[in-house]
């Protein structure tokens, strides 16, 4: 018979286990590349993944760049996928969803077929589904009700990407969506680390996609000032994060998904990971709808929480971060990031090493956090740090280290993921290598 002594170590180890919650698995899909080795090979070579969009017409728009995805095989897709889903008749928004699926399952070394009832699917989205809307409304328009497709509903439907997922890998857990625009698969990695620490299932597929990039939402965000409508000429200098003569956002498709697991689920199949995810932070500005607040309180607050959570002092480990700015390139979102920044580390904050992969991505809305987890991820396994592309210029208000313009080797222990969006929702991810 085994000792008392020793079942409660087993016991105690297998508790310690449960409470560490992995990330074994990425895949990826953006403008910049459409596999993960092509997506690390753009970002350690400073490429842009913005240029002039081909899939709609753009001689009457302000902005006519962005991060398009226009060469997706989406005969290769249907055949992964065999009869289940029909690609034609889903929305481009989860065709990106379940092509970076496959790849962060294959990556993680999980199976692609009856995934069971212990797995979930939690996505993040901002908007999901616009060009099904957009084709549909004009089409309702032009040529009257009864040539609507029966299949807009189900298209467009915000959970329509993680309800494919589900079918596609028979993923049987939770399936849903979460809606904070640029935070929200932030906000789905939250909800899916909860779900895991509470022993609800054993792996989640989570992240976010997007695909917003239609006549209506450049109309929308152009004329809200938001989106930089100076650089149709030059798209790869068009995002200049953190720079002075910043002077908006572009914007781009595609999705990130993360596997994450329990320590103890990954050990049992002898799996691997990249990164724990240790601590996060969820707040609400209560400020403006759309405007961050520029004292930056509670997005202070909420990366001041990450590291509450994770039980580290922010000031001792500055020095061995690195930060995923949500960095837009937009003149108030990057002031108010440094403001946070500084509030938080103090002094200290001058020893970060910080860059935007939005300089290279663009802005991928409700896709950024995951997207950014992904580089988060890599970036500690690989000890290499993406840059801040088309820094040319120091801002007073943003005087901090964005990693400007040129990779860097770093071997550090943590990451931190920061993501603002409208309505004044913020989210900070921190993860350690592992």
């Amino acid at each position: 018979m085994e000792p008392v002594g020793s079942q409660f170590r087993s016991w105690l180890e297998t508790m310690e286990h449960m409470s560490q919650i992995v990330i074994s698995g990425l895949g990826v899909v953006t403008s910049l590349g459409k596999t993960l080795d092509e997506f690390w090979d753009g970002l350690m070579h400073g490429r842009s993944g913005i240029r002039p969009l081909t899939r709609m017409r753009t001689d009457d728009l302000q902005v006519r760049i962005g991060g398009e995805i226009s060469d997706l095989d989406l005969d290769l897709l249907q055949e992964h996928l065999g009869e289940t889903i029909d690609v034609k008749r889903i929305d481009w928004s989860t065709r990106f969803a379940l092509v970076a699926a496959r790849e962060a399952l294959l990556d993680a070394a999980l199976p692609l077929a009856e995934l069971g009832s212990r797995v979930a699917v939690i996505l993040g989205s901002g908007l999901s589904g616009m060009e099904t809307l957009q084709e549909q409304t004009e089409r309702l328009i032009e040529r009257g009700p009864r040539r609507v497709s029966v299949f807009t509903i189900p298209m467009l439907m915000p959970n329509a990407s993680p309800a494919n997922i589900s079918l596609a890998f028979g993923a049987k857990g939770p399936a849903y969506t979460v809606s904070t625009a640029c935070a929200s698969s932030g906000n789905a990695m939250i909800d899916a680390y909860e779900m895991l620490k509470r022993g609800e299932v054993d792996v989640v597929i989570s992240g976010g996609t997007e695909a917003s990039l239609t006549r209506l939402g450049l109309a929308a965000f152009s004329n809200m000032k938001a989106m930089n409508k100076g650089s149709n000429d030059d798209p790869a200098k068009s995002v200049r994060p953190f720079n002075k003569e910043r002077n908006g956002f572009i914007m781009s498709e595609g999705a990130g998904i993360l596997i994450m697991e329990t320590a103890e689920h990954l050990a049992k199949r002898g799996g691997t990971s990249y990164a724990e995810l240790i601590g996060y932070g969820s707040t609400s500005d209560s400020f403006h709808l759309v405007q961050p607040d520029p004292d930056a309180v509670e997005a202070s607050r909420a990366i001041n929480e990450a590291f509450e959570m994770a039980q580290l002092a922010p000031a001792d480990v500055a020095s061995n971060v690195y930060v995923n700015a949500h960095g837009t390139g937009t003149k108030l979102n990057d002031a108010m990031e440094t403001v946070a920044l500084k509030k938080v580390f103090g002094d200290s904050a001058s020893q970060l090493q910080i860059s935007s992969t939005k300089s290279m991505t663009g802005h991928i809305i409700g896709a950024s956090c995951g997207i950014e987890m992904v580089a988060c991820s890599l970036a500690l396994k690989n000890g290499k740090l993406p840059p801040t592309i088309n820094y040319e210029e120091a801002d007073p208000d943003c005087d901090l280290d964005y990693i400007p313009n040129q990779p860097r080797e770093s071997q550090l222990d943590y990451a931190l993921n920061n993501s603002f969006g409208f309505g004044g929702h913020n989210v900070s991810l921190l993860v350690k290598k592992t």
